[in-house]
């Protein structure tokens, strides 16, 4: 069959070899530092698009036009949560210092799936991690593969 008859999104998708970016099935929770992120995301994504349909870079269309659609459905299903002031139990969007058997401390912040970032101290809600902390106050213990962590501290940032 001649390439005349194909459509014309499909070669698009194919120049760049990119599929569509998967979607969390868990609920999109965000604190307003990832709300702020995703609109960022977009606006950022706004800009290289309009460049690069100005070049008419069918390649860069292609992936832009696919982060546009995740984010944007990102930010659809975005649900703000803001943690209790003074909760005693974690929360979604609070901090928490665990200290392990050996001493060590750890802080980590519990955000949403997108703004989570292990190596700066934030990790997502649905981490094996946050999912053991979530409910538990101060003094308790949370195991995460065979290591205790004690909750000693917990805070609203």
């Amino acid at each position: 069959m001649s390439r005349a008859f194909t459509r014309e999104e499909d070669s698009e998708n194919a120049i760049a070899g990119v599929g569509e970016r998967p979607i969390s099935t868990h609920r999109n929770l965000v604190t307003e530092r990832g709300l702020a992120q995703i609109d960022d995301n977009l606006a950022d994504l706004r800009d290289i698009m309009a460049k690069a349909e100005r070049k008419a870079d069918r390649e860069r269309i292609a992936v832009v036009s696919r982060d546009l659609r995740y984010w944007t459905a990102r930010r659809e299903s975005a649900e703000l949560s803001v943690p209790e002031p003074g909760s005693d139990v974690v929360r979604f969007g609070m901090g928490v210092t665990l200290q392990s058997d050996d001493g060590r401390k750890v802080h980590w912040k519990i955000v949403g799936e997108d703004e989570a970032d292990p190596a700066k101290g934030s990790i997502s809600h649905v981490s094996p991690m946050a999912v053991a902390l979530f409910g538990k106050k101060v003094g308790d213990v949370a195991s995460v593969n065979g290591k205790e962590w004690e909750i000693v501290k917990l805070s609203e940032s």
